[in-house]
């Protein structure tokens, strides 16, 4: 640390881009990464590894973790806003994985979208600290590869993680031929560019290596001092220091919480009062349509009163005239009685026009009465029509009171708040011995650790079955790589990361011969 950037090997040109990387992984990283800062950082760097493919991620779970990344960046899933292509422009999944499926863009955006939905509720740290949960369980997480030699000359890699030292074939960077966890090793030492691993049992052969550079030990060295060291306080009370830094991180994320669950209430608040106005609103047109229909029913029963009223005039003054035709008869009649015929045949012709003038006077009589009740029936539905004209009226001024009510309550209701060490390595040989007392109880709480990670793991695996059953009929098998072959060929033996490093306890009773 007290090193001059510029004394190191870096290009001079300009600009020079620096990326600033953790350098020892978490084993759990809930546990460990107390700060948001550092989980937020580490997130970065982890999504970036997997994106890269310089950590093998298997297709089903590629598309669980980038539903993840678009919660911790968009925030909840809102359909109004997260419309079809907002992923377009966005980098989720690693492009083996996008070519190894017949898939469009558009299909992978409909599955990760599908999960995405059901993150809602979950703030920006808590999706990328189930990103984290997930990627720590990959096989590639936090291993360090390097290039080796063993005694017989063979090519072999070097994996250097939180766990232990892995011994990998060329070809398989997935599954460790032999593992070393920290808590079987008693010494680790290089002399020149040889590398030597010493194992706690005695009766195990000793591993040594070679590797091309003596650059390349030192960093193996420091890895390894660096690992077991926070190998064993992990396993060791926290210091008081760091028992204040989670005290407060609580404190923070309690706090935090609580200003979540009052912004959900808030936002709860006004999405009510949304519902409330819009159903305001929605009534508030319901009686203006009835205020228009009752309008119009009252027109109709005015015209219709107007027309009865005129109807019934024309009915009086028709009876009026009736009347007057046989008041007009009768005197004819009374005229022609009083006229004296003396002629028989005279007196003959009077009587029958006096019986024509009779039967015509009875005729308009019944014509004057008939009229008569016709016009009493067309006062009667006038009277009707103006009882009905009230009536409408009367409601009319009921729904404009209302409508006047819904507007002053319309408006209170829209009113309301949108509220590692530096180490001296000039010596050409350097050994660490890891000094413990309590190996043996390491190993059982790490055996403890390990049924523990399974349990846990057993829901998820399920879900990462179900979306790779979805997406099994799409796959191309010519573009398998070689290390998808080896994750399906490890997930049918059951083989996990977890469960792999604890077979060289099996196998640590016979020599090592690699």
């Amino acid at each position: 640390m007290d090193k001059k950037v510029l004394d190191h090997d870096v290009p001079t040109e300009e600009p020079v881009t620096f990326h600033f990387l953790a350098k020892f992984y978490p084993e759990n990283a809930e546990e460990e990464l107390v700060q948001e800062i550092t989980q937020h950082l580490f997130f970065l760097q982890v999504k970036k590894q997997i994106l890269d493919e310089k950590i093998y991620c298997p297709p089903e779970a590629s598309v669980l973790l980038a539903s993840y990344a678009v919660q911790a960046k968009y925030g909840d899933y809102d359909p109004n806003v997260h419309k079809r292509g907002f992923l377009a422009q966005e980098e989720l999944l690693p492009k083996r994985v996008i070519n190894l499926y017949q898939m469009t863009p558009e299909m992978w955006e409909e599955r990760i979208t599908a999960w995405y939905a059901e993150h809602r509720g979950r703030a920006r740290d808590e999706a990328e600290m189930e990103y984290l949960k997930i990627a720590q369980d990959l096989e590639m997480y936090g291993v360090n590869y390097f290039a080796i030699r063993n005694k017989k000359g063979t090519e072999l890699l070097l994996g250097v993680d939180a766990l232990g030292l892995h011994i990998y074939d060329p070809d398989n960077r997935l599954t460790p031929k032999i593992s070393f966890p920290w808590n079987e090793i008693r010494n680790i030492s290089y002399s020149d560019k040889e590398f030597t691993i010493k194992p706690l049992d005695k009766k195990i052969d000793v591993f040594k290596f070679n590797s091309s550079k003596l650059r390349v030990n030192k960093l193996i060295l420091q890895l390894c001092i660096g690992n077991h060291d926070l190998f064993m306080r992990r396993r060791k009370a926290d210091s008081l220091e760091v028992q204040q830094m989670k005290a407060q991180a609580r404190e923070e994320k309690a706090r935090k919480q609580m200003e979540r669950q009052r912004l959900a209430r808030e936002k709860q608040m006004r999405e009510e009062a949304e519902r409330t106005r819009d159903e305001l609103e929605r009534r508030l047109m319901q009686l203006k349509e009835e205020a228009t229909m009752a309008n119009e029913a009252l027109m109709r029963s005015e015209e219709t009163a107007d027309l009865l009223a005129e109807k019934a005039q024309i009915t009086e003054e028709e009876a009026k005239l009736l009347a007057q035709k046989a008041a007009e008869a009768e005197q004819e009649m009374q005229r022609i009685k009083a006229t004296a015929i003396r002629t028989e045949e005279e007196k003959r012709l009077m009587e029958q026009k006096v019986l024509e003038a009779e039967m015509l006077a009875l005729k308009m009589a019944e014509e004057s009465e008939r009229r008569a009740k016709e016009a009493d029936q067309l006062k009667q539905d006038l009277q009707e029509a103006r009882e009905s004209e009230r009536r409408a009226k009367q409601k009319l001024l009921e729904i404009t009171s209302k409508s006047s009510y819904t507007q002053s309550v319309n408006s209170s209701t829209t009113a309301l708040p949108t509220d590692l060490p530096s180490f001296n390595l000039i010596s050409e040989s350097l050994s660490f011995d890891f000094k413990d007392t309590d190996m043996k109880r390491l190993s059982m709480e790490i055996e403890k650790e390990k049924v523990e990670y399974m349990e846990k793991s057993k829901h998820l695996q399920e879900q990462l079955n179900e979306l790779k059953t979805e997406i099994e009929a799409l796959k191309l098998k010519e573009r398998e790589t070689a290390l998808d072959i080896l994750h399906n060929e490890n997930t049918s033996r059951g083989n996990s990361k977890h469960n792999t490093i604890k077979k060289p306890q099996a196998q640590g009773r016979r020599p090592i011969c690699i």
